[in-house]
């Protein structure tokens, strides 16, 4: 018990810090967009091989070290989308009345780049993680990628609070191809099918004595399992869960999007270029 009440606290802790120190770099003044990217990749090249180790070792201390190296392979790709390193080809507003499928078109290529590059790092976290029995770190980078995928589409359909003030303002055209509208079916079934997740996850081992490194890598996975569903819950929320972090915001408030649009109709598009 006391092991699976630590990895909770180390989870939320992780989440919390990384999160925020990724806002923070990404609010340095942009000369030092450089440093931050050279200092995330150094986190990045000393995660992969962290994870390649971790990954031969069956042990609660080798769940915990996996769990942290797939959280910086995640934090590096973090970082280079909110700097705008590694965004996507189409870097305009979303045309006004755009809809269907050719919005969809705009809006993917907008990150497309970015989700090449999460696709690799997949694959590498796959590939170094097949190496050994410990298999925390390739969990953790696929609980991570589905939940932001999931959120992405459905800030991209439509929730109450898409979250555009986190938006630094070099990607405040991003907030184009957002969609500020009550919550509908596919926010439904995106819960419904990461909280089943998320029992089958905390189901696993009933009926059994499961070893101590199951212990800790299914609570760690199962945390941030859990902490992407609460996220997913603020997107319906009218809550700035920018308070978590002290209050602070990548865009600055006259750089509030939603705040210029006429919000009578919760279903109309956001345009950055009009602000």
């Amino acid at each position: 018990m006391t092991l699976a009440f630590g990895a909770i606290g180390f989870v939320i802790v992780l989440w919390w810090s990384a999160t925020g120190a990724i806002f923070y770099l990404d609010r340095l003044p942009r000369r030092a967009l450089a440093w931050s990217i050279t200092a995330a990749t150094v986190v990045l090249i000393a995660s992969l091989v962290g994870l390649g180790a971790s990954a031969q070792v069956a042990t609660p201390v080798g769940a915990f070290a996996a769990f942290a190296c797939a959280i910086g392979i995640w934090g590096w790709n973090e970082l280079l989308f909110l700097t705008g390193a590694i965004t996507g080809p189409n870097r305009e507003p979303a045309a006004r009345g755009l809809s269907g499928w050719p919005r969809f078109r705009a809006a993917a290529a907008s990150v497309i780049h970015h989700e090449v590059v999460i696709a690799a790092s997949g694959v590498a976290v796959a590939a170094l993680s097949a190496a050994g029995p410990n298999r925390v770190g390739l969990w953790t980078f696929l609980v991570l990628w589905a939940m932001r995928l999931s959120a992405k589409l459905n800030i991209f359909v439509g929730v109450p609070n898409p979250g555009e003030r986190f938006l630094p303002d070099h990607l405040a055209y991003l907030a184009g191809h957002f969609r500020t509208a009550p919550v509908g079916a596919f926010f439904a079934v995106s819960i419904t099918l990461a909280t089943g997740a998320l029992a089958l996850i905390a189901a696993f081992g009933a009926g059994q004595e499961p070893s101590a490194f199951e212990v800790a890598g299914v609570t760690l996975v199962a945390t941030l399992l859990a902490l992407a569903v609460v996220e997913h819950v603020f997107l319906a929320l009218p809550w700035d869960s920018a308070a978590l972090w002290g209050g602070k915001r990548l865009s600055r408030p006259s750089g509030d999007v939603n705040s210029r649009c006429d919000e009578s109709d919760p279903k109309r598009l956001l345009h950055p270029a009009e602000a």
